[in-house]
C-alpha cells in the first residue's frame, strides 16, 4: 500500500475524535507505521493485508499481540480490522546492534523473553499457527524456484543445509514466540523493554528466538553463552549449544530466504539485494561455527 493510502485509512479509523500530527514512522520493512494522536494521548497505527508470500496472517499477528500484552510486554490494542491495527504509542527507543551488546542487556532481555515464552503462551486464545522455520524455508524455495529467482542456483544447497540443521535441531519444546528478534523490535523505555510488531509470532522453539536475537545483533561468543546460561538457569553443555546453533543457522537462513523473496515481491523502499547478501554472510559464518561443534 502506498503511503499517502496507509495515512488515509490511518486517519479514517471510527475511533478518532480529533486525529492530530499524523506522521509516516521509519524503518518498517513489511508494514507501513503512522503515529497520531488523538484528544491528547498517542498512537500508532499499523497498515498492512495478509502476506501470503511470507505467511503473514493478520488474525495470527492480533492474537499473539494480545496475548503478549496480556503477559505485559507490548502495548495495549485499541482497534483492530483487516489491514489495520492501532495501539497505544509507547515513548520509548528502537534499540539498534549495538546496543543489544552492550554489558547488561543479555541480562535485561532474557526475562522478556522467559516470560514470552511461559505467560505469553498462556495468554493465547483462539486459532494460531506454528512458525516452524524448516518449513518456512522449503516453501520460500518453492516460490523461488517457481518464479526464476536469480538466487535459484543455490537453493539445492539450502535446502540441503535445512535438512541437517532441521535433524540437529531435535525434539522442540512449543511457546509462543516472536520469530522476528530484529533489535528494532525491542523498545526500550529506559525503566524496561517492550516487545512490538507481531507479523510472524506463533508457536515454535523457545531456541528460535534466543537464536535469532544473537544472530541478528552479531552477540559474541562469550555474549550468546551468557544468554543461553541466563534462560535456562544451567550452564551450557554440548547439546544444547549444538541445538542452539543449528536454530541460529536456521533463523539466519530464513533471513535470507526471506529477503530473496522480499527482492521481487515487496513494495517498500528498501534495498532487499544488500539485505540478503548481508545475511548470506553471516549465515555462512554461522554454518562454519556450527560444523566444528
Amino acid at each position: 500500500m502506498e503511503p499517502e493510502q496507509a495515512m488515509r485509512r490511518a486517519l479514517a479509523l471510527p475511533i478518532w475524535k480529533d486525529p492530530r500530527d499524523a506522521v509516516m514512522l521509519s524503518g518498517g520493512i513489511t508494514n507501513r507505521n503512522i503515529r497520531l494522536t488523538d484528544r491528547g494521548r498517542a498512537y500508532v497505527v499499523r497498515v498492512g493485508g495478509d502476506i501470503a508470500v511470507h505467511q503473514v496472517l493478520r488474525f495470527n499477528e492480533l492474537a499473539c499481540h494480545r496475548a503478549a500484552h496480556a503477559a505485559g510486554l507490548s502495548p495495549a490494542i485499541v482497534h483492530a480490522e483487516p489491514g489495520i491495527l492501532a495501539m497505544e504509542f509507547i515513548d520509548g527507543v528502537s534499540l539498534g546492534e549495538a546496543d543489544v551488546r552492550r554489558p547488561g542487556m543479555v541480562e535485561r532481555i532474557v526475562p522478556v523473553l522467559k516470560r514470552l515464552h511461559r505467560e505469553g503462551t498462556r495468554q493465547l486464545r483462539g486459532p494460531v499457527l506454528m512458525f516452524w522455520v524448516f518449513h518456512v524455508v522449503r516453501d520460500y524455495a518453492a516460490r523461488l524456484e517457481r518464479e526464476g529467482s536469480r538466487h535459484r542456483a543455490a537453493l539445492g544447497e539450502l535446502l540441503s543445509l535445512a535438512e541437517r540443521l532441521e535433524q540437529a535441531a531435535g525434539p522442540v519444546d512449543i511457546v509462543l514466540g516472536h520469530n522476528d528478534l530484529l533489535p528494532a523490535n525491542l523498545l526500550d523505555t529506559g525503566d524496561r523493554l517492550w516487545l512490538i510488531d507481531w507479523d510472524y509470532g506463533g508457536l515454535n522453539s523457545p531456541l528460535f528466538d534466543l537464536a535469532g536475537l544473537a544472530s541478528n545483533c552479531c552477540l559474541a561468543p562469550a555474549q550468546e553463552t551468557l544468554l543461553l546460561e541466563t534462560y535456562f538457569e544451567r550452564p551450557v553443555d554440548t547439546a544444547l549449544r549444538r541445538r542452539y546453533s543449528a536454530m541460529k543457522c536456521a533463523s539466519l537462513l530464513r533471513e535470507t530466504m526471506w529477503s530473496m523473496v522480499s527482492e521481487t515481491h515487496s513494495t517498500i523502499d528498501f534495498d532487499y539485494a544488500r539485505y540478503t547478501a548481508e545475511n548470506r554472510s553471516r549465515l555462512d559464518a554461522a554454518v562454519r561455527e556450527f560444523e566444528c561443534l
